[in-house]
């Protein structure tokens, strides 16, 4: 009886679980069946244009190339070149590969008119430091150079001395080596009892440029800051004068020393005021690890995420790039980094060339090793410093990721994985849309959508974000932000008048930020001129009162015909609009023309009485207009920073030539930039929001109505019609959802940072 009650149990229990299992599968089917499928990996409509081959006239250089070029230099055995990277500033070092770009009238003929193909070269700097001199070569043709010359004189109208060039890998190693030797070694009592330093705990150091007062010195203040996360905000208040004009390390000295606000003709000298009391001590004490960027809390969500349903708009082969009716041709040079030429709108040029030429910033200070800084950054090499984005926070998770190739400063050619990245972006907000609610009751609205085009470099402590945008209008944006570290400087009396205090004992210093933009717009061909509009108020009778009068504002044009009438200074009132123009007229009997509309909130330049000021003239203009000249081709140069007082490339001399700029090639040199206070929350970085500016390049009369009407992401409908997709395609977005395909996230841009060793 007990086994036949014990059976039916274990009957009755099993067809339950056969129950209970097939109700789970049904739930579980139903759930699967109603998740979003994934969206498509593939593009949906097909691309409006086709890549062009001919793009790759303003390509980087190949790996391949880079190694045949390095390879070449080194059979020519009259140069005695160098490629290890700990090279002493004595010997003979090839320093710089880059691209050379070809003549712009050869590549419009190549490109529009048939003609040859430009041969292709590359730019060499060799540092001959057995000789005292810094050469440029050009060599080619590529693939398999034959020949190279020298351009040095062509270039730059004058010899480089040697005391121009960068600091390079080796001399860094030497310039440690000897403070270790002649500074540290000696001076190990104050290093352990003021900044807790020894075998294992070292300080890091941080320099200060340009290195002297006059052309031909090479005497560099190096501050020391703490060796934590964050350095460059962790001053220690010592500070050491380097001379290192000698090719030969071992005829380098210390001319001065600065502790804790006072100053010190020798090591010996600092060691016996300390053993005497008569300076006054700092006392090490534990700092708090503010500089960090780790979490203060635990990453708990991740925030909102962008993905393409339709698969990805724009395409990109080789350096080519297609994205709606744009597309354009795209670098990364070592020196001045990103930039893209022949841009096209609906198959017609608009830009030649926009480029990123010079980052500056001029510091405050009563502390030697920031008061008379002056950073230009394409002395160090701008697009050197683009390193790997990361997926997700440097660009959106789904972005298009490029690799570049680079050498300079290193003994083989560089790989930096996805250091450029690609998107097309909902910007936030609609690009255009009117609601009628009075008479013919309708919406009209498109969202702003726009490709960017981006690279990050992070010189320093400074980390720029440089962005180019593509607008459906027809509009071109260039801009840079600013992250990362303040330079910081340690709090000694007259310190307060530079700035504000950020941490105990650390000054955020006051410093500019100037950023110059190379705009070479073709706007309805290369024959083009200068306008200015505003507006002025005039008193007007009134037509039907005549005896009436009221102010009304009134257009103001003006043709500028001269260089130096177009170089527009700032804190002077210009013009609020500027253009370059072409002779031709749109429907409506206007010059078709780009505006050029520059936002920027910027510190006052530097004074020209200052000697170093004509290494970055270009920054006395807001803008300036050009005539093009393929020996004009940047604003700055890679000798500027150590070379001020005798610049490799003076910008103020484009100017003073003063050539007519009526119905010529014209070149808008664009500076934009701003004033950084720093402030407690620039503690532990300095945020992007705010701290940037650019220039937008708008149509102005170039088309006859707004080329965006034509887009297929606008939206309209009219009462009765809210739920149809005809013209309005998130009316159905619900029934059309789909669930984004993810990459796995990767990173690998350690690989790319210096090492002071070969």
């Amino acid at each position: 009886m007990v086994e036949r009650k014990m059976n039916s149990l274990v009957k009755w229990a099993l067809i339950l679980f056969f129950l209970i299992s097939i109700i789970l599968n049904i739930v579980l089917i139903g759930l699967h069946s109603s998740r979003s499928p994934k969206c498509s990996a593939q593009r949906v409509h097909p691309l409006r244009g086709k890549h062009d081959e001919r793009s790759l006239v303003f390509a980087d250089l190949t790996l391949e190339e880079y190694s045949q070029v390095q390879q070449y230099m080194l059979k020519q055995k009259d140069l005695d070149i160098s490629t290890k990277q700990l090279t002493k500033p004595s010997e003979n070092y090839l320093l710089l590969i880059d691209r050379s770009l070809p003549k712009k009238a050869d590549v419009l003929a190549f490109l529009d008119a048939k003609g040859a193909k430009p041969v292709r070269e590359a730019t060499v700097v060799v540092l001959h430091g057995a000789k005292g001199y810094i050469n440029e070569y050009v060599v080619g043709p590529l693939p398999n150079p034959t020949y190279y010359r020298d351009v040095t004189k062509q270039r730059y109208n004058m010899d480089l001395p040697i005391s121009s060039r960068l600091v390079t890998i080796g001399e860094y190693a030497l310039m440690f080596q000897f403070i270790e030797a002649e500074v540290f070694s000696k001076l190990k009592k104050i290093m352990k009892e003021s900044f807790d330093t020894d075998e294992k705990k070292t300080l890091n150091a941080f320099e200060q440029m340009p290195r002297g007062v006059r052309a031909g010195d090479r005497k560099t203040w190096i501050s020391f800051f703490r060796n934590m996360d964050g350095m460059y905000i962790h001053p220690v208040g010592f500070e050491v004068l380097l001379n290192q004009k000698s090719l030969n390390a071992s005829q380098w000295r210390v001319e001065k020393l600065m502790y804790n606000g006072k100053y010190f003709n020798t090591v010996e000298e600092l060691k016996d005021a300390y053993d005497k009391g008569t300076v006054k001590k700092i006392v090490y004490k534990e700092t708090p690890d503010y500089g960090s960027l780790r979490p203060r809390n635990k990453p708990l969500q991740i925030g909102p995420q962008q993905f393409y349903a339709e698969g990805k708009r724009w395409s990109i082969q080789n350096n080519h790039v297609l994205y709606l009716d744009w597309s354009f041709a795209f670098g990364l040079s070592s020196v001045t980094g990103m930039r893209v030429f022949d841009v096209r709108f609906k198959g017609e040029r608009i830009v030649y060339e926009l480029s990123v030429q010079e980052a500056m910033s001029v510091y405050g200070s009563v502390t030697p090793g920031m008061i008379l800084t002056k950073f230009l950054d394409s002395s160090i090499g701008i697009g050197r410093f683009a390193h790997e984005l990361t997926r997700g926070v440097d660009c959106p998770y789904e972005a298009t990721y490029v690799e570049t190739y680079r050498y300079i400063d290193v003994p083989i050619p560089m790989r930096f994985r996805n250091s450029i990245c690609i998107f097309e972006h909902n910007m936030g907000q609609p690009l255009r849309r009117h609601f009628a609610d009075f008479f013919h009751n309708s919406y009209g609205g498109m969202a702003n959508s726009a490709l960017v085009f981006r690279t990050i470099t992070a010189i320093g402590n400074y980390d720029y974000m440089w962005d180019f945008i593509f607008y459906q209008t027809g509009a071109v944006e260039a801009k840079v932000h600013a992250t990362g570290y303040i330079s910081s400087s340690y709090l000694v009396d007259g310190s307060m008048k530079h700035g504000h205090q950020v941490a105990e004992n650390v000054l955020g210093n006051i410093h500019t930020h100037f950023i110059n933009f190379k705009v070479d717009l073709d706007v309805a061909g290369v024959k083009n001129m200068f306008l200015t509009k505003d507006m002025e108020y005039v008193n007007v009778s009134l037509p039907w009162m005549p005896d009436r009068f009221a102010m009304v504002p009134q257009l103001v044009e003006k043709q500028v015909k001269t260089e130096k009438e177009a170089a527009l200074r700032h804190g002077t009132k210009t013009p609020r609009y500027l253009h370059i123009a072409s002779n031709t007229n749109n429907r409506w009997g206007h010059n078709r023309s780009y505006r050029l509309q520059v936002y920027s909130f910027a510190g006052d330049h530097l004074p020209e009485s200052e000697p170093e000021e004509r290494s970055m003239s270009w920054a006395r203009y807001k803008v300036a207009i050009t005539k093009q000249k393929d020996l004009e081709r940047t604003s700055s140069s890679l000798y500027n920073q150590n070379g001020m007082w005798t610049p490799a490339v003076d910008f103020s001399k484009y100017v003073e030539d003063n050539e007519n700029i009526e119905n010529e090639d014209l070149v808008a040199w664009v500076t934009a930039g701003f004033l950084h206070i720093p402030h407690a929350e620039d503690i532990p970085n300095t945020v992007t929001v705010g701290n940037g500016g650019g220039v937008l390049l708008r149509p102005h009369n170039y088309f006859n109505e707004d080329p965006s009407i034509h887009s297929a992401d606008s939206v309209f409908f009219s009462p009765g019609a809210e739920n149809s997709c005809d013209n309005n395609r998130m009316a159905c977005l619900a029934q059309e959802t789909c669930s984004p395909v993810l990459e796995p996230f990767t990173f690998h841009g350690f690989e790319g940072v210096m090492k002071f060793e070969d």
